[in-house]
């Protein structure tokens, strides 16, 4: 039997992490199964700020960016289980972050997440961006999962 898959647009995924401009680094996800995977994207704009002062005349996305997109693209994986449906997950460490390619304006960042352990209120998560199927970043993730109402 083949698990439900969801999807969110952008108020889907506004809906589920608290960010908000300039910091929402996710536009939509476009496949999700609840303790599994996700598959999300960005699409990049001449309008997003951190073109403005990275590198201008040749503006990159920075690094740390691109990780905080993946970051945010891994929290429906974890916080659409009925168990940490009052959680938000905070960024709690990265490994063997590579960046193997430059995104710029104009590109979508398309990134794909895999689940690799949860056990309680920690996750570490496998995370992979490309830009026309091109591996650009890869890097795995560690969350911790906190009560919303803490916060």
């Amino acid at each position: 039997m083949e698990k439900d898959k969801l999807s969110f647009d952008s108020i889907g995924v506004m809906k589920l992490i608290p960010h908000r401009y300039p910091f929402l680094l996710v536009d939509g996800i476009t496949e999700c199964v609840p303790g599994e995977y996700s598959k999300g994207y960005k699409n990049l704009t001449w309008n997003d700020n951190f073109f403005q002062g990275h590198f201008p005349g040749n503006p990159i996305m920075p690094g740390v960016l691109q990780i905080e997109a993946m970051a945010q693209c891994s929290a429906p994986i974890i916080l659409c289980l009925p168990e940490y449906k009052n959680k938000l997950a905070l960024f709690a460490g990265i490994e063997s972050a590579k960046f193997k390619n430059i995104v710029r304006p104009g590109d979508r960042l398309d990134m794909e997440i895999k689940l690799i352990k949860l056990r309680g209120p920690y996750a570490v998560s496998e995370a992979k961006a490309y830009v026309d199927g091109k591996l650009c970043t890869e890097a795995v993730i560690k969350a911790l999962l906190v009560d919303a109402d803490q916060m």
